[in-house]
């Protein structure tokens, strides 16, 4: 487009300069008018020195040039749809088979007439020599082949001593393969130096090269060694020296294809073409490029479809040992479909070489070697992406105990990371095939502002989320680290809820702010989201202040260590031991054995038993005719007694009995109040077994310890009178 628009600007400004287009000035339509006579010439130049003049046919150039700039642009943006194009290149094909095999009839004919013309004697002597040149030249190589034969074996036995699978082996096996490679590549050099010293100093004119003999030479230099890589690819200079993890049958056949098809190819396109083209005429070359690769197509297709069951076979099966579902899936769809894409990618290349004959065989080579190097490189990144991080990560024995969960966490990390470094590799390697077969310009994308953008923020996220695994992965280990015994000591229950709680909370905040900075990077805008978050937080703090409650509460309650598991406490009016505890409830079990769930928002008092030191505090009742001092004797003697006790003493914190003294003249006792210091939850065990010592000292002194007394009335008639009670007396015998 831009060469076109120059083309038409350069045309305008001759037509200006011929007064074609009317004048803007008379000084214009002067030089217009002498430009046609015969001092046209000289008269331009004069008028081009003057101001006016110059400035009038610029100023006329310039409108021209937007003109054209304009319509340029409405073109461009009133694209056809896809349809027309199918149609237009459709419209094309068609017709440029009818032209190709009209060119090629005409050229047929054109060239019998010039062979029948030429000189029968001179051009068989010329056929002669390129016979001897070419007779020459394959025979030099097959000696020097059979002589490279004797150290392709030997570099084959030297290869066979790479027994293993450790670096030692792969790299004799690999110096093994390209020193096949040198020889062969010497054995075609030593060759085409033999060819080219006959074709100089034997045939024609000495020392000159005639333009058969290079178009041969250079034709077998490309071709053999075309032939040279496919033999080392498919191992055809010995058992060892195998590249492609092939069965010898497998690449038997392989060879004998891709040598003939190179063959064929490189000889027909590189030698017979250009020969024809040199010597008769140019039509008929083309029309013989176009046969050649007709029936190359063919010939590929033919192979293709033998081997489209085989290849689905093999390609399913490959697919079963795949760990990856990408690959699996991938696989399995490409063993259906590969033929398809084979015979399409064989037809393009037929359809470009008549739609643009003189672009498509160096555009298909180029498009077909990006296209291999690309998916080559790409799966063998992969392969070895996939054998470094499917390596186990090992930390040493002092880091495993100090965080036993951290080996597994790095570990844990390893498939996400091979499955994001997998689909990176898999974009690069379809924009470089993109690049290689259509009109996107990877290169010009990269280095332009758009591609700069994306590739900048793709780095910028992916940064920002190693930034945010980083910290996870410190903070974790961290908590890992206080709740683990081995390392920093057995942590509370409380302590422990709280770094369970805090390690919670500090996930959720990293998955928010990292999501909307991912977000915000890649040019969403998160004010709506932001606005619309703090909407549902309002509403959903409206709809669930019971729960918003019971979280704050029991933050706090954490906070302050009113309850830890294990516990001991009153709370909601229910008394147990505390079994679990989270951010929002607490669950208590009962002395029955009944379990409790508890939201802290009912919490409004908490009790605990547990807390340093507790008090065993009783008051015991006496009968009023019983002496007060003597029952606060035996009560000193039955705690010195419990304190005797070695399963008991442990828990007591005071080696003496607080006394208080009387603290009620009751209804029917009197009561006695004492108070026994204890560890923290021992209270009442310790108040159970001094309650069996008083009862005991108690009974042995004869101390009266009141009870409830039962008074029998009979009733009475309504004159006052009781009916006889009739009682039985009995005495220590039994009779009455």
């Amino acid at each position: 487009m831009k060469h076109a628009l120059m083309a038409c600007r350069t045309v305008i400004f001759a037509f200006v300069l011929a007064g074609l287009f009317p004048p803007v000035s008379s000084a214009a339509e002067t030089a217009a008018q002498d430009a046609g006579s015969d001092a046209g010439h000289q008269r331009l130049a004069d008028l081009l020195e003057d101001d006016a003049t110059r400035a009038a046919l610029i100023e006329q150039l310039r409108k021209l040039g937007e003109e054209d700039s304009a319509a340029a642009l409405s073109a461009e943006s009133a694209a056809p749809p896809i349809t027309a194009r199918i149609a237009d290149l459709s419209q094309r094909l068609a017709q440029g088979a009818v032209d190709e095999a009209r060119k090629a009839l005409d050229a047929i004919g054109d060239g019998w007439q010039r062979l029948q013309a030429a000189d029968a004697r001179a051009l068989a002597w010329l056929v002669g020599e390129f016979a001897l040149l070419v007779a020459a030249t394959l025979i030099a190589f097959r000696l020097l082949a059979m002589l490279a034969g004797l150290a392709l074996r030997a570099l084959d036995r030297f290869a066979a001593r790479a027994d293993g699978s450790g670096a030692l082996a792969w790299v004799r096996r690999g110096l093994g393969i390209a020193g096949a490679l040198l020889c062969d590549l010497a054995a075609i050099a030593l060759a085409w130096m033999t060819g080219h010293a006959v074709a100089v100093f034997a045939l024609g004119v000495p020392g000159e090269l005639r333009a058969e003999a290079s178009l041969f030479l250079n034709a077998f230099l490309v071709v053999e060694s075309l032939r040279a890589i496919v033999r080392i690819l498919l191992s055809r200079r010995g058992e060892h020296l195998d590249v492609l993890p092939i069965a010898a049958e497998e690449r038997a056949y392989w060879y004998a294809w891709a040598s003939r098809m190179v063959f064929f190819l490189g000889y027909g396109l590189t030698l017979a073409v250009p020969l024809i083209e040199h010597f008769i005429t140019a039509g008929l070359a083309r029309a013989v490029a176009i046969m050649v690769m007709l029936s190359a197509l063919l010939r590929a297709v033919v192979i293709v479809m033998q081997n489209r069951v085989r290849a689905r076979t093999a390609l399913e099966a490959l697919g079963e040992r795949m760990s990856s579902p990408f690959a699996r899936v991938s696989l399995a769809i490409g063993a259906r479909l590969w033929h398809i894409a084979a015979i399409a990618y064989l037809a393009a290349i037929l359809v470009t070489a008549i739609l643009y004959p003189d672009e498509a065989l160096p555009f298909m080579l180029r498009a077909t070697g990006q296209t291999i190097v690309a998916v080559v490189v790409g799966i063998a990144l992969a392969a070895m992406l996939t054998q470094v991080i499917l390596r186990r990560i090992r930390l040493g024995d002092e880091l495993r105990t100090r965080f036993p969960l951290l080996e597994a966490r790095l570990n844990a990390y390893v498939p996400s990371a091979l499955r994001i470094a997998r689909f990176v590799i898999l974009a690069v390697v379809v924009a470089f095939v993109a690049d290689a077969w259509t009109p996107f310009d990877l290169g010009a994308w990269v280095t332009s502002d758009a591609g700069a953008g994306v590739i900048g923020r793709f780095l910028s996220v992916v940064l920002i989320v190693l930034v945010a695994l980083l910290v996870w992965l410190v903070i974790a280990s961290w908590i890992e680290f206080r709740l683990n015994p081995d390392a920093g000591g057995a942590p509370n229950p409380r302590a422990r809820t709280l770094l369970t709680i805090f390690r919670n909370a500090v996930a959720i905040a990293l998955v928010v702010v990292t999501a909307m900075v991912v977000l915000a990077e890649i040019g969403i805008n998160i004010a709506p989201l932001l606005a619309g978050a703090g909407v549902l937080g309002l509403a959903i703090g409206f709809g669930a202040q019971k729960l918003v409650q019971d979280v704050i509460t029991g933050v706090f309650i954490q906070l302050e260590r009113a309850i830890d598991v294990g516990d001991t406490v009153t709370a909601g009016g229910i008394t147990g031991t505390v079994e679990r505890m989270t951010i929002r409830s607490l669950g208590l079990r009962d002395l029955s054995g009944t379990y409790h769930l508890l939201p802290f928002s009912s919490v409004d008092t908490v009790s605990n038993y547990n807390r340093e030191f507790a008090y065993h505090v009783g008051e015991y009742g006496i009968g009023y005719r019983e002496n007060t001092d003597e029952a606060i004797v035996h009560l000193r003697a039955a705690f010195d007694e419990l304190v005797q006790d070695a399963a008991l003493r442990d828990q007591i914190l005071s080696d003496t009995l607080e006394v208080h003294g009387v603290t009620a003249l009751a209804d029917s006792a009197v009561n006695i109040r004492v108070r026994i210091k204890t560890l923290a939850g021992a209270q009442f065990p310790i108040g159970r077994a001094y309650n069996r010592l008083v009862k005991r000292h108690f009974d042995a002194a004869g101390i009266e310890i009141p009870f409830p007394h039962m008074t029998l009335y009979f009733g009475a008639d309504k004159h006052g009178k009781a009916p006889p009670a009739r009682l039985t007396l009995a005495d220590s015998g039994g009779a009455g």
